[in-house]
């Protein structure tokens, strides 16, 4: 077992994300997950992500608050713990469009070729 607290959690920067503070829940590190890491991300209202893509699928879970996705000329919004995929090459846009935080749990493979540290 693999046991990483909050406290420990190191912010990234999203690529194309604003108003949005990112923390690695886990992944990225020896001892962690081999396939795909986690992230918890909170979105200050108005903030939100993309357009844009990814060559692999991703997955969102409102952990609080609400999020407005739109892919493909739809959109729906998730409130607590309503869930979503994003499929690869899928163009998706997130906005918070709340007065409240948003905080999402992200789950995302590691790019293709990446190996952590110690992991094959």
């Amino acid at each position: 077992m693999f046991v990483k607290r909050f406290a420990e959690a190191k912010p990234y920067d999203a690529p194309n994300h604003r108003q949005t503070v990112g923390l690695r829940l886990q992944g990225f590190e020896p001892g962690g997950p081999k396939n795909q890491w986690v992230g918890l991300s909170q979105f200050l209202p108005g903030g939100g992500a993309g357009p844009d893509s990814t060559p692999f699928e991703k997955v969102y879970v409102v952990l609080d608050g609400t999020m407005t996705v739109t892919t493909g000329g739809s959109e729906i919004v998730l409130g607590r713990y309503d869930s979503c995929t994003i499929a690869p090459g899928e163009v998706r846009v997130l906005e918070n469009r709340s007065n409240h935080t948003c905080t999402l749990l992200v789950v995302i493979p590691y790019p293709p070729g990446h190996a952590v540290e110690g992991q094959p």
